[in-house]
């Protein structure tokens, strides 16, 4: 049947479907509007099968706060031009938009929620990839409640988004924290508040680097005595090459060997454990400068000085303090 454009208008509106694909799906069904949504839909579930597989890199990342919730969501995608798409940004508000209204409390409440079309977000998820053509998801719904929330957008692209909580309200360093949270990406607010094993695991390999490092440095002493180059000794590629060349000999390549080998092992077995701690605690020091948001170094100059996080908060008085933030990043880093 011959389908009208406030029809195809209507179903546009609906799905977000293309004009193309709404005239098809309402001429197949006579016009059926429940069953070309269906339509639609099939078409994202075949698209999202077939490219189950492929790698969701790009997408729109907003944040909300309002009536003591906010939260951030991602709609994720392929292409760089879907997540700059309009439709895509509009997508992820109402998703978000909806979120807040419920105060989810998880990904799969918000997939439960029900939009304004009728559908539900994991439904009209699924009826986005029919309409792009590409892989889209829904990922990094996370949420903070309460008072003195603040967020803030990385310079309005929707791929950076932060919140931050006070325990007191102050618009001007909450405002400030978030930005910071963005640029620096710190991994818990306190050293306290690092995973046991993630500090563990931290500790372990500022030791490992320690004594490996404090292993080297003798065996460079020991070749540069002996008279050979650093360089051609580093590993076994560049003494072959330095064979090749006629820079050492067989009998030297394996002088060179001997005396990586022997000094390694006389110096792991002799290395003073109380200065590798000493070593492996000045790395778990600067770890934690680096990590920590009350340590790090606010991000931007106060009145042309250096100070920590914790120094900042302070300029809004001594008992303020951050209560909890979430931050997320469509970027690798």
């Amino acid at each position: 049947m011959a389908v009208n454009i406030e029809l195809i208008k209507k179903l546009r509106k609906l799905t977000n479907a293309g004009l193309s694909d709404c005239k098809k799906a309402l001429e197949e069904t006579n016009g059926d509007i429940n069953a070309s949504i269906e339509i639609i839909r099939a078409k994202g579930k075949a698209v999202a099968a077939k490219r189950s597989d492929r790698e969701t890199a790009n997408g729109c990342v907003l944040v909300k706060v309002a009536d003591g919730f906010a939260a951030m969501i991602a709609v994720k995608c392929e292409t760089d031009f879907v997540a700059n798409n309009q439709d895509t940004i509009d997508l992820t508000q109402g998703i978000l938009d909806a979120a807040v209204a419920a105060k989810a409390k998880n990904i799969d409440e918000v997939n439960a929620l029900t939009l304004a079309d009728g559908q539900t977000v994991a439904d009209t998820i699924t009826s986005r990839a029919g309409v792009t053509g590409e892989k889209t998801e829904l990922d990094g719904y996370l949420f903070l409640e309460g008072e003195n929330i603040y967020s803030y957008n990385h310079q309005k692209k929707n791929g950076l988004c932060t919140l931050v909580q006070l325990n007191q309200n102050n618009e001007e360093l909450g405002h400030g924290l978030a930005l910071h949270i963005a640029a620096a990406n710190p991994l818990s607010l306190s050293e306290q508040d690092i995973p046991a094993d993630v500090r563990d695991e931290e500790l372990k390999v500022a030791l490992e680097k320690t004594r490996d490092e404090q292993v080297e440095k003798a065996v460079q002493a020991a070749l540069k005595k002996a008279g050979y180059n650093l360089y051609i000794a580093e590993n076994e590629e560049h003494i072959a090459e330095g064979i090749a060349k006629k820079e050492i000999t067989e009998e030297q390549a394996e002088d060179i060997r001997r005396i990586k080998k022997e000094t390694a092992e006389e110096k792991a077995a002799n290395l003073p454990e109380a200065m590798i701690q000493n070593i492996a605690n000045g790395r778990m020091n600067k770890f934690y400068k680096q990590s920590c948001l009350l340590n790090q170094d606010y991000c931007l100059p106060v009145d042309d000085k250096t100070i920590t996080v914790q120094e900042y908060l302070q300029r809004g008085g001594k008992e303020l303090t951050v209560i909890a933030f979430r931050r997320f990043t469509l970027s690798a880093e």
